[in-house]
């Protein structure tokens, strides 16, 4: 693939309505993070955004990130805005095309990264575009520059207060050259006007007007569409099939095979029916008569995996990390602890499913996709088509949800073969169905754990082995690093143990895994604080007290697993702690009939802690009545935003706790749609409080660190109710009566 890499210098003078705009072009550094590890070893590649200012004033970001319910259409403008120092008003958002000028893997959102990696970089744009127009307005009044001032949108001379709009200035501007985006002055933080407001989403209006353009909106002339027959078993193919049937369902066009796809994409493949509309498609799929090959894993099922992950844990792992002598310190200790937990898989489950618009034509491809990673969808779509990357354009369209489902690119894949073997452009619909039961889902693991005390009730030793169905082995098989993005969380566990070891060992699985809200740390957050817990009642310390003295004095901690990476500060943790639970009336008594319970987690370089109180009947049945949440993601762009990206995390995990499961039998998903897949309804909703820290430090992510404490907080309420722990999810109320 051939890339055109624009630097800070590069210069574009661009035209809009008439006039001259200034462009500047700013690198972003792309860091890497677990959603991201879909091209290993993947460098860490940035992407170039620009910044416009026409000669009516306005200023608009090309974002290179998508928006899927997050808020980074509102967010990052912010920034900008603030920095340029424009009026909000004035201030508008496109989406970037995906081209060669973007450097890969840029596009990418996930990881909660936006803010973290764009704050400075787009802080110095703004600062740049903000500086030129300064300049340009002294020479021309012919004063000294330092006389003069940025406000609002226009240049202030201070002694004799003339003014200029930035429209009037910017074709003076766009002359001069671009300043060192190094050492461009940037605002003091006490002058910020936007960031730090709960400003209104800019895409707000048009998702409530209609006129917002998710991937089921696209129309495009002579589009067909066409849904899928997929193999029910992971790895099956069709062995042969009648498409006499199908093609009798009046409006049906065209019945085409397409191959599975993989590694890299990793589409299931199958018999495409393409029509006027879904309807006819969806009917004449009903209407196939289709022998399968169910492939190499068609006799897996969920109490198989489940056999084998616990065989595997019995013996030891991979060393992870290994502090002291655990081993010694388990055998001579005054009391010992042992427990087994276990999680299945889980759907991503977005309101919107998976879905794509595609036109393949003979010396190129146009693509209309709500995908995280547009990227990866025009590599995947140049793949199967056999197009130059560069000829392959990708238009990203706002999502109904992504959670990490959409960061794949199955469902361009399939969109492109169907368009390519019809010659015309399709788009691709996924049922509900499709979507539960060809998902690539969060991992299955089991968890085995050894706690020891010492005589006054100090954590001694702790050791975790964890077997998992490996995002890595899957994804990254040659990197020979399959606890990759499944033991973060336990690895660098933050309370204070002088003997901890950590093992993992991959669990083979023909179901297909990938990266889910939050990755590894809704697994490990709900293992390790459920069990933090454990050690607490036996130590008959209060659960809150327990942690706080096991954090101990102020440090960081390395994730072996990652030691590059950002180290995590018990202090900013213990602040959270203290925060929810100071909030939550912790030490107080609850309401009558109810129990609390806290847990935390760092996780994407933010510290969230989270209380829930709880109720359980005579039924079993739970009832989580309120959750407490404290938030430290360092400096917040838009507090309402940070807010509902915390719940929005908290009833996606709530769901998990209480509902989810995706189980497996002769090779296939046995859950088909909502009715057996639930999900938190609204009368089930807690009452939530998000309680913000106020930092200076860099912003850090929000948009999954709020799930990871749910489970635990609720279940270890559960036990201040009941005196039973729970050690596998979903809750089950078998396991409470």
């Amino acid at each position: 693939m051939k890339t055109t890499t624009l630097t800070r210098r590069d210069f574009l003078k661009h035209t809009s309505a008439g006039g001259a705009a200034l462009v500047i072009g700013f690198t972003l550094p792309l860091e890497l993070f677990g959603q991201q590890a879909q091209q290993p070893p993947p460098p860490p590649n940035p992407f170039e955004a620009w910044v416009k200012i026409d000669t009516e004033g306005n200023v608009t970001l090309i974002c290179a990130k998508s928006e899927m319910g997050q808020g980074v259409r509102t967010s990052l403008p912010m920034i900008l805005a603030d920095e340029v120092e424009v009026d909000w008003s004035k201030v508008k958002v496109e989406q970037a095309a995906t081209s060669p000028m973007y450097r890969v893997p840029g596009l990418g959102t996930g990881g909660s990264s936006s803010v973290r990696t764009s704050f400075t970089p787009l802080r110095q744009a703004g600062a740049a575009a903000r500086e030129m127009l300064i300049t340009a307005a002294a020479a021309r009044w012919t004063v000294e520059r330092d006389t003069c001032y940025a406000e609002r949108g226009e240049v202030v001379h201070r002694p004799s207060g003339r003014r200029l709009a930035y429209g009037a200035l910017v074709a003076d501007a766009s002359k001069l050259p671009i300043p060192d985006l190094a050492t461009v002055p940037l605002k003091d933080p006490k002058d910020f006007k936007i960031i730090g407001q709960s400003l209104p989403r800019t895409d707000i209006p048009s998702k409530t007007n209609g006129r917002a353009g998710f991937g089921l909106d696209v129309r495009v002339p002579g589009m067909l569409f066409a849904v899928i027959a997929r193999c029910p078993t992971f790895g099956g193919k069709p062995k042969s099939f009648s498409a006499d049937k199908a093609k009798a369902v009046p409006g049906v066009r065209h019945i085409v095979e397409i191959p599975a796809v993989g590694p890299g994409a990793f589409s299931a493949g199958g018999v495409a029916v393409v029509a006027d509309n879904t309807w006819s498609a969806t009917e004449g799929r009903d209407a196939l008569e289709i022998e399968w090959d169910r492939g190499a894993h068609a006799s897996e099922s969920s109490a198989s995996l489940s056999e084998k992950m616990r065989e595997l844990a019995a013996q030891p792992g991979k060393v992870i990390r290994n502090d002291g002598d655990a081993d010694a310190s388990l055998e001579t200790a005054a009391k010992r602890l042992e427990a087994e937990y276990e999680l299945p898989f889980l759907a991503h489950a977005p309101m919107e499913p998976m879905n794509c618009t595609a036109h393949v034509h003979a010396d190129g491809a146009e693509v209309w996709a709500p995908t995280q990673f547009p990227d990866w969808n025009q590599r995947s779509v140049a793949q199967v088509t056999g197009l130059e990357p560069q000829n392959v354009v990708v238009h990203t369209t706002l999502m109904g949800g992504g959670f990490g489902r959409r960061a794949q690119a199955d469902f361009a894949v399939e969109a492109a073969q169907v368009s390519k073997a019809v010659g015309a452009p399709v788009q691709v619909v996924w049922t509900r169905d499709d979507d539960l039961q060809h998902c690539f889902y969060r991992p299955a693991s089991h968890h085995r754990l050894w706690g020891a005390l010492t005589e006054d009730g100090r954590v001694a030793a702790w050791k975790h082995r964890m077997v998992s169905t490996s995002i890595s082995a899957m994804w990254s098989p040659q990197q020979n690093k399959p606890e990759g993005s499944e033991i973060g969380g336990a690895s660098d566990l933050a309370y204070a143990i002088p003997a901890l070891r950590v093992e993992y060992a991959p669990a083979p699985s023909g179901v297909p895994v990938a990266w889910w809200r939050s990755v590894e740390y809704s697994i490990t957050c709900f293992v390790c604080e459920s069990f933090m817990d454990e050690l607490a009642a036996l130590a008959k310390v209060d659960p809150l007290e327990f942690r706080l003295k096991l954090l101990a004095e102020p440090r960081q901690v390395t994730d072996p697993v990652d030691p590059e990476g950002t180290p995590l500060s018990t202090e900013r943790l213990k602040g959270v702690f203290q925060l929810a639970a100071e909030k939550a009336g912790w030490g107080g008594k609850p309401p009558a009939g109810r129990a609390r319970g806290i847990a935390a987690q760092y996780s994407f370089r933010s510290y969230v802690a989270e209380v829930a109180e709880v109720s359980v009947n005579g039924k079993g049945e739970v009832r989580v009545h309120r959750v407490v949440a404290a938030v430290d993601c360092g400096r917040v762009v838009n507090p309402d935003i940070v807010r509902a990206q915390i719940e929005s995390g908290i009833v996606y995990g709530l769901s998990a706790a209480l509902k989810g499961a995706i189980t497996i039998r002769d090779g296939a998903v046995e859950q088909t749609n909502f009715n057996d897949y639930d999900v938190l309804r609204m009368g089930e909703m807690p009452e939530v409080e998000v309680h913000i820290v106020q930092s200076t430090e860099v912003p850090t992510g929000v948009g999954e660190p709020g799930t990871p404490p749910i489970a635990p907080a609720v279940c270890n309420a559960i036990f201040a109710a009941t005196g039973k722990r729970i050690r596998r999810l979903p809750i089950r109320a078998a396991d409470l009566v």
